[in-house]
């Protein structure tokens, strides 16, 4: 009796096994190519990497709207986001504490972005006052989206960290760069026209962290608070009589606590200075989709209209 068993058939399942196991070495990635898996740090970095990724980019951001960077603590589930992730981005500047740590759990091995590289940082030490323990004297201000410049530099980051980990997409994301980039440039003038006819000795605001130091530098207003440039450190007893007396002594108007801070330190100042609270502004997080900053330009936009009507007397 003949045998069945042909060579060429030999042949041929071997390379169907061959091309099963390359499959399966290099899934999941290739089988997710559209939308790419990314990572960003927080909401407002978030909005940025959606803007320039597009529908090419499927996002899962750690600390999200109404939450703190300062004092985050990763979940189990989001190591395992990280992990499954091309690309991660962060802020950098000392902003997420946290983030070698993560990687590190995670075991991640895909492209890493810090979007505030080219940045000049200011330093905690150069504005405001009493700086707290973790970012002040000294120590990089890592709240580098507050000046829309700044933000201008982070989208071509972006838009270069998204071309390396999915390079067929490289032209999507340079022309949402681009697009995005002439709203930004919109965003600038308008937020520097708003600020235009209020006299320099008026822009005086006190906020409850020192969150604002490149929007103060960008466009030419003064913020003062008790608090340091994180929500982790405390105002000292010294530091808030000073400020009170400052108030007092220059008439400021505007005071304003952030959305995530604790309202009760700029209440206190309130009552001792007779202030009113001005409200929330939007520092280190956008609001809730239905909120009124749920996105980084609808943030800037708000904070500008909330503090040039605070510091008239609005």
């Amino acid at each position: 009796m003949t045998s069945t068993h042909h060579p060429s058939s030999a042949r041929r399942h071997t390379s169907l096994a061959t091309l099963a196991l390359a499959l399966g070495a290099v899934s999941p990635f290739s089988w997710a190519q559209t939308p790419i898996q990314a990572v960003a740090s927080f909401s407002i970095l978030g909005d940025l990497v959606r803007q320039v990724g597009g529908d090419r980019v499927s996002v899962n951001v750690l600390v999200g709207p109404g939450s703190d960077a300062h004092v985050f603590q990763p979940t189990p589930t989001q190591a395992r986001q990280v992990s499954q992730a091309q690309v991660v981005f962060s802020n950098g500047l000392g902003f997420e504490g946290w983030m070698s740590r993560l990687l590190k759990t995670a075991n991640y091995r895909g492209q890493q972005v810090v979007v505030s590289q080219g940045i000049k940082p200011l330093k905690g030490a150069n504005h405001g006052h009493h700086k707290g323990h973790d970012h002040g004297h000294g120590a990089p201000d890592p709240h580098a989206w507050q000046s829309v410049p700044n933000v201008l530099i982070y989208v071509g980051n972006i838009a270069k960290g998204l071309c390396a980990a999915d390079a067929a997409g490289c032209d999507t994301y340079q022309r949402n760069a681009a697009a995005y980039t002439t709203q930004l440039k919109t965003l600038d003038t308008d937020i520097t026209t708003a600020w235009a006819t209020i006299p320099a000795a008026q822009r005086k605001v006190i906020t409850s962290h020192d969150a604002f130091g490149y929007y103060a530098q960008a466009y030419s207003v003064n913020f003062l608070a008790p608090q340091g440039v994180s929500t982790e450190s405390e105002a000292s007893a010294k530091g808030v009589a000073q400020l009170v007396r400052q108030i007092k002594k220059e008439n400021i108007k505007a005071l304003f606590v952030e959305s995530i801070a604790d309202p009760r330190l700029i209440e206190q100042i309130g009552r001792e200075t007779g202030a009113n609270p001005s409200g929330a502004l939007y520092s280190d997080s956008l609001s809730a989709t239905d909120g009124p900053s749920a996105s980084y330009i609808a943030m800037m936009r708000f904070n500008t209209t909330a503090l040039t009507q605070a510091v008239r007397g609005q």
